[in-house]
């Protein structure tokens, strides 16, 4: 089953001046598997956001469909099932983090006692923040403020996470974090899909991907499949008996090509290894063609 479908999706934007219609998603078809943690990608402006905002029903799409869940329409009851991070969530500094987490299971439509006052400790502690949930959010790190968002995203056990630019403006160490809690998430059977533009986290943690290029799909499928696609490099040591060398070459013409100039300089080929595709050569490869 599919967690989310969308077919023939069409946006455009009026322009402030003349009025004129500017498109921003142009006829978008993809799904998005159940269970699996699914990254979206994209240049600025490719339409991630506006896709997001349009699946959730915050934008009211121009022409096409969007279901979830095999079939279903964004319901009362589907929403009930799906939860949302943005990019730029308000944080009630005044709240701690315990009722700010409270506040959102209300809203989820969650009774207050001790079935959730339980709720809030796993919680706190899955995205690392049981020392914290006395403070005040406004004592908040970014990171923690990023995780306590997760865990609002979840507090009603929802089937389907969606997270806008989950790891953005964080440190390294906190993109880390992010990543480890989405991997989590996605160990429970939840279906994870999120959008990012940085590529190292999005390959740490996908399972399928889907691109946008200028609001059209350029790529949908597994993260593994799109690297075996990739061509890749060679890594030549090589030695002259007295110090070692070592360079990268593009593909097998290349490296053949190379190893006979070695050669004919009287030197001792090491070792020859593949060096293995990245994401960032494999989307660079897309967008370029």
């Amino acid at each position: 089953m599919k967690a989310i479908s969308v077919k023939n999706f069409k946006k455009s934007y009026r322009s402030e001046f003349w009025l004129k219609k500017i498109p921003a998603i142009e006829d978008l078809s993809f799904e998005v598997e159940q269970s699996t943690v699914t990254g979206f990608l994209g240049a600025n402006g490719a339409g991630k956001s506006t896709t997001i905002k349009s699946i959730l029903g915050l934008l009211i799409p121009d022409a096409g469909e969007i279901r979830f869940f095999g079939d279903k329409e964004l319901s009362p009851e589907t929403r009930s099932r799906i939860g949302f991070l943005p990019e730029r969530p308000f944080f009630y500094e005044y709240l701690s983090g315990k009722e700010f987490l409270e506040f959102y299971a209300q809203l989820s439509g969650m009774k207050l006692g001790k079935k959730l006052n339980l709720r809030i400790e796993e919680l706190l502690e899955l995205v690392g923040l049981s020392h914290a949930g006395e403070k005040k959010l406004r004592e908040y790190s970014k990171g923690m403020l990023q995780r306590v968002g997760i865990a609002q995203a979840i507090i009603h056990d929802p089937e389907l996470i969606i997270f806008d630019e989950p790891m953005s403006g964080l440190d390294p160490d906190g993109r880390y974090d992010v990543g480890q809690i989405l991997q989590q998430i996605a160990e429970q059977g939840k279906t994870v899909f999120f959008s990012s533009h940085l590529l190292d986290d999005v390959e740490r943690i996908s399972k399928n991907l889907v691109v946008l290029k200028k609001g059209s799909l350029i790529y949908q499928g597994s993260l593994a499949e799109l690297l075996g696609n990739v061509d890749s490099d060679y890594r030549i040591e090589y030695t002259d008996s007295t110090e070692l060398f070592s360079e990268e070459v593009k593909d097998q013409e290349s490296l053949q090509k190379r190893l006979d100039e070695i050669r004919q300089k009287k030197m001792a080929i090491v070792r020859i290894q593949p060096v293995k595709a990245n994401l960032e050569q494999a989307y660079v490869n897309l967008n370029e063609k």
